[in-house]
């Protein structure tokens, strides 16, 4: 592969109190986790771009993203986290877009209490700034937020929206029927593309084979097409689940039988026309 572009992967300088959901379980996780490590974790490849993706729900998060983004190439994109629900939410995006680096934003819906989270009037208003800014959204959900997640893209015909993770299904107890029939809704809107994403650690993290993740993306190929996906790593994240390199790995031996220009598409084309970059 000449080049890629990761879609998803996360930085972070790491403290017990903003991180508590790394649990004993996520161990490997509760270290710094900088640009020079991601360009180590990515050497087999021959030229990587990314998007560095929010993990706090912080400006001074984003700010800090998008500082890395002005000295470092690598750095194609930032996927930063502003308050949606603000009613200065506009305020918000000029100061973050002035900057410089912003493509996209997203918000942890994935840890709402409210199932109608992203259903609420006040968030709504902010996604609907956001194609004025020329800026992408990205929806972290579960597969069980799936039903909302259909009701809240209908709101928002013209934004372009990316699923994290396929929606994080059930992969390590072979949740799959009701996934994927929300997941074929949502693929009918033109608006919405996929990360090929996260699978590995919504698998067993220790036992998952190919054959586990097989039907998933076989599923997503044929839903959203080559054309609608991109690859992310979900580094570091993925490190509880085996690494980057094989992940990587996992997933191009699937796509080895689609045509160049497709694996093109899913490994930078697609990402560099969906965030602008």
């Amino acid at each position: 592969m000449k080049k890629i572009i990761d879609a998803h992967h996360h930085l972070w300088q790491y403290n017990n109190r903003e991180f508590g959901w790394i649990d004993e379980s996520m161990s490997v996780l509760r270290n710094n986790f900088s640009m020079e490590d991601f360009r180590k974790e990515t050497a087999f490849a021959s030229e990587v771009k990314s998007i560095v993706v929010q993990a706090r729900q912080s400006l001074e998060e984003t700010e800090w993203l998008l500082s890395l983004s002005e000295s470092d190439n690598t750095i194609a994109g930032v996927v930063g986290w502003v308050p949606l629900r603000s009613p200065v939410i506009r305020d918000h995006l000029d100061r973050m877009k002035n900057r410089g680096g912003l493509t996209g934003v997203r918000h942890v819906i994935q840890d709402e209490p409210d199932r109608d989270f992203m259903l609420r009037n006040d968030f709504n208003n902010g996604v609907s700034a956001l194609k004025d800014f020329n800026l992408t959204y990205d929806i972290l959900v579960k597969e069980k937020q799936l039903p909302e997640t259909v009701a809240f893209v209908k709101k928002h015909g013209n934004q372009p929206f990316v699923i994290d993770h396929i929606a994080k299904p059930d992969i390590k107890n072979r949740s799959f029927d009701y996934w994927a029939r929300y997941m074929g809704e949502l693929a009918s809107f033109p608006n919405v593309s996929c990360k090929l994403s996260g699978l590995v650690t919504e698998a067993d993290w220790t036992k998952w084979s190919p054959e586990d993740l097989k039907p998933y993306i076989e599923r997503m190929l044929e839903l959203f097409s080559p054309r609608r996906l991109m690859f992310g790593s979900d580094w570091p994240v993925c490190l509880v689940a085996g690494g980057y390199e094989k992940w990587f790995k996992t997933l191009d031996s699937f796509l080895s039988e689609l045509s160049e220009s497709e694996r093109e598409g899913i490994y930078s084309g697609n990402a560099a026309e969906f965030y602008g970059v």
